[in-house]
């Protein structure tokens, strides 16, 4: 690092207050430390990141403003995420400031890099004139579809939204996602998405976007991206094979790993469908009794409260709960990807959301696909018919489907050669990583841009 670059060390990351959110934006800083960065994690109040011995060199500030679970509740995700924006963007102003004013020479911030979704941090940036980076933590693809909808005549896209006889039909301009695939949001009204989309996407203030992706994953998303925004994109991933750091809001029960050391290789199926998505009652009887009918070993995440009515798997049939303890084990969280390295996991029925998805590719697992909102329906899409990896569950979830869906991965043929293609993706997104290898170039390309301005 020259000298120049050496007085502005220190970076700022601003991350959205959610799992899928803190735990890329905790890899890329880790990985930025290793380049010699200081970092400093400014955050809300709420679900904020504890230091830990992870992060012991990380310095972590917490602003006021914050908003509440009640308010997560009354408000969904999206309109939570507009109002947490409006109550910090003061104190996020006031923060940033008293650090610019405290900062040595040695110590000075090279940039502002903040989560897509707090737009907050855009007009403090700019006016202590700090260069202010755009963090992706979905895909290139489903950047690349907000970008789109962003542009498209907002009123005709929510009649297209709503007719049902172009949800199968395919989207223009954005093969092979159709209309269903789009990352339309079960969060918040369909009519606050275009809108939601374009603060996301506006790079007018950015220095540049940062995607946690790689080229062999998603090499025409990219050059897509490269040629339509107004900043260079740097695709920086997997970053939970370039800067593996532990940040789980969740406590993990590790007793599943024991219970994974008794089984066969590739003979269990794991299933955890995120941080965030409720499943229905139905859906969650149908679930069980196609992994009992299947004759599969299951390692299955439920997350207390994710169940309606139930407060953790009271709601399961007693049958059922007799054959878990045969050929299953139910936990509340599961360290994921330990469990993905390990050798008796045969394949990850997931909701697909984009972290979970690179940890599978990263460890050559194939995938069962049932997403659920937003990008996740973009990433399933590509799980089956790009990378041929996935076999996505549609519709009205029944046990026959999910029986037929666990053998597909375990038993079939078809699963062996998924596997197989899985692997050739996983090592390829291990070349990346490595020196020399794309995502390590246009990361050191990313810190060297810089020394320009």
């Amino acid at each position: 690092m020259d000298e120049k670059l050496v007085k502005k060390r220190r970076i700022v990351l601003v991350p959205v207050p959610a799992q899928g959110h803190v735990t890329p934006i905790m890899q890329l800083g880790k990985a930025l430390h290793s380049k010699g960065f200081s970092i400093t994690v400014i955050q809300t109040q709420y679900n904020r990141v504890s230091s830990s011995k992870d992060f012991s060199d990380f310095n972590f500030l917490t602003i006021p403003g914050s908003l509440t679970d009640s308010d997560l509740k009354n408000l969904g995700p999206v309109q939570f995420l507009m109002k947490l924006n409006q109550a910090c963007e003061a104190s996020f102003k006031q923060c940033l400031g008293q650090i610019l004013k405290e900062q040595g020479d040695d110590d000075e911030i090279a940039c502002v890099i903040y989560d897509e979704y707090m737009s907050l941090s855009k007009a403090a940036a700019k006016e202590f004139q700090l260069p202010s980076v755009v963090f992706s933590t979905t895909s290139a693809t489903a950047f690349l579809c907000r970008s789109v909808i962003a542009k498209v005549n907002a009123d005709k896209f929510l009649i297209d939204m709503k007719d049902l006889e172009l949800q199968d039909k395919l989207f223009p301009g954005l093969h092979p996602l159709r209309y269903k695939d789009l990352p339309t949001s079960a969060f918040g009204p369909l009519e606050s998405i275009p809108r939601v989309y374009s603060e996301t996407v506006n790079t007018g203030t950015a220095s540049a976007v940062i995607i946690n992706t790689a080229n062999c994953l998603e090499s025409s998303s990219l050059a897509r991206l490269q040629r339509e925004l107004q900043v260079p994109v740097y695709p920086i991933g997997p970053l939970h094979i370039a800067a593996s750091a532990p940040s789980s809001l969740l406590e993990e029960d590790r007793s599943c790993i024991e219970w994974l050391n008794m089984q066969k290789p590739r003979s269990v199926i794991y299933i955890s469908l995120g941080s965030l998505a409720l499943m229905e009652s139905k859906d969650t009887l149908e679930m069980a009794w196609g992994l009992s009918n299947s004759n599969q070993s299951f390692l299955w995440v439920i997350r207390p409260g994710s169940i309606p009515a139930s407060e953790w798997t009271e709601s399961l049939p007693e049958e059922f709960t007799k054959l878990v303890s045969e050929r299953g084990y139910i936990v509340k969280w599961a360290p994921q990807m330990e469990v993905l390295k390990h050798p008796a996991v045969g394949g990850f029925w997931s909701h697909c959301g984009w972290n979970s998805t690179l940890e599978s590719i990263g460890e050559g697992v194939p995938m069962i696909c049932r997403p659920f909102t937003g990008d996740q329906k973009v990433n399933a899409r590509y799980l089956e018919n790009v990378w041929r990896i996935g076999v996505q569950l549609e519709g009205e979830l029944e046990k026959e489907d999910v029986e037929r869906a666990v053998k597909r991965l375990l038993v079939d043929e078809e699963g062996a050669y998924m596997r197989k293609r899985a692997i050739e993706l996983k090592e390829k997104l291990e070349s990346s990583v490595r020196s020399g290898g794309s995502s390590c170039s246009s990361l050191d390309d990313f810190i060297n841009s810089f020394k320009d301005e």
